[in-house]
């Protein structure tokens, strides 16, 4: 018996969460209830962190015509990143990236200056706070979908025009623009597997016992 087992109820509810969780792009234009937003941010502050140095930062955009010029860059990043896709250049051009101008609210996410200062778990593995930050996000993410909330991860921006435009402290890092808000339905299967870019890899090709095998081979194709 083990006494810090949850129920089976609470089990299966996170399993829930997580196999229903959904990167989202379409929304409703209703307000997310009273509350909500800070609840959500309170479960991506709880997330854990490397050296417990806590790098995420939270900035939401309120301001109507600063949301429209960063929904402007990242327009213009789809359209780049389009160009760099020769042979799914049009096919790509009719994918829904993002819902900045639909949602109800929109977060910004950046790293925190002077992140050089916390070494422990970092020394050899600086990334590690962009990890961390990705904790953050999923914990959001989980909660979100719990509460039938949409959530959507941007990163289609130039990091640097990104953090000028808000003004960030040298340093600083955006890495996300989340897109939180009410939706009609959720994705059945993750966007881009339903559209045919890519299918959910089978757990015997990413799990492997004390070596990689030669088998494996490298990553999959890349669009």
């Amino acid at each position: 018996m083990n006494d810090h087992r949850y129920s089976n109820e609470e089990i299966a509810a996170v399993e829930r969460a997580i196999r229903e969780r959904r990167d989202m792009r379409h929304f409703l234009p209703d307000p997310l209830p009273e509350g909500l937003l800070e609840r959500l941010v309170e479960a991506a502050h709880l997330a854990p962190s490397v050296g417990f140095m806590q790098p995420w930062r939270f900035l939401h955009i309120t301001d109507q015509a600063l949301r429209r010029r960063i929904h402007a860059l990242v327009e213009e990043e789809r359209l780049i990143t389009a160009e760099k896709l020769p042979s799914r250049n049009e096919e790509f051009r009719q994918v829904k990236i993002e819902g900045i101008l639909d949602c109800a609210d929109v977060l910004v996410v950046a790293l925190m200056p002077e992140r050089e200062r916390h070494i422990v778990g970092r020394r050899q593995l600086p990334e590690m706070d962009v990890a961390s930050v990705g904790c953050a996000i999923q914990n959001m993410w989980l909660l979100a979908r719990a509460e039938g909330i949409g959530l959507g991860w941007v990163s289609f921006f130039d990091p640097d025009a990104l953090g000028a435009l808000l003004g960030l402290p040298d340093g600083a890092r955006p890495v996300a623009v989340l897109c939180i808000g009410q939706v009609s339905a959720f994705y059945p299967r993750p966007m881009f597997e339903e559209a045919g870019w890519g299918k959910r890899l089978p757990l015997a090709s990413v799990l492997f016992e004390n070596q990689w095998p030669s088998e494996a081979g490298g990553t999959p194709t890349a669009y």
